[in-house]
């Protein structure tokens, strides 16, 4: 059989939106992630995805930790590019305009747009090339309020947002996803 990468296929994968967040040496830094899963229940376990060019890998691979804001349907689009498409290299995401809490592991938690917080300790990462996965267990987990979870579908077809080139999830021009 031949190798065929049918484009389309791979854009009906289903995602939510997280804001993927870590602290190290003072400093905060969060990010808007699409892979995040719960992968194992004894422990409950956590994996996330992050490009290694991120400030949030950085404090990540430094503290051993991170933290995760399950985003809300009616999140703005200028939350979501606050956390998506401004870089923490030179932009303060976290400041006193954003209602977050420091959890228990020095993370970011969101109170802000967010659904639900977990915070996580990692004991596993693997290097997948461009991006690490970093996988660990669940120390601290809360629903922040009820509501419905932004996806990466809705986000994509409701929204009309795209994808910032680092992103797992980004295509080139000709292999858009409608």
């Amino acid at each position: 059989m031949k190798n065929i990468v049918d484009i389309e296929a791979l854009c009906k994968i289903q995602y939510g939106m997280y804001v993927v967040s870590a602290s190290a040496d003072n400093l905060h830094n969060g990010q808007i992630v699409t892979t995040v899963m719960q992968v194992t229940n004894q422990p409950n376990q956590v994996m996330v995805c992050l490009s290694k060019e991120t400030l949030t890998h950085e404090l990540v691979e430094k503290s051993k930790s991170f933290g995760v804001s399950l985003l809300e349907q009616s999140t703005p689009f200028k939350f979501i590019g606050r956390f998506g498409f401004r870089s923490g290299k030179t932009f303060t995401k976290f400041s006193d305009d954003i209602d977050y809490v420091i959890g228990t592991n020095g993370n970011p938690l969101l109170r802000t747009h967010a659904l639900i917080n977990i915070e996580v300790s990692v004991n596993k990462t693997l290097d997948v090339g461009t991006h690490t996965i970093f996988v660990g267990e669940v120390k601290y987990a809360n629903t922040v309020k009820e509501g419905i979870a932004l996806t990466y579908e809705y986000y994509h077809t409701v929204l009309k947002g795209k994808s910032p080139e680092n992103a797992p999830t980004f295509q080139i021009k000709e292999q858009k996803c409608s």
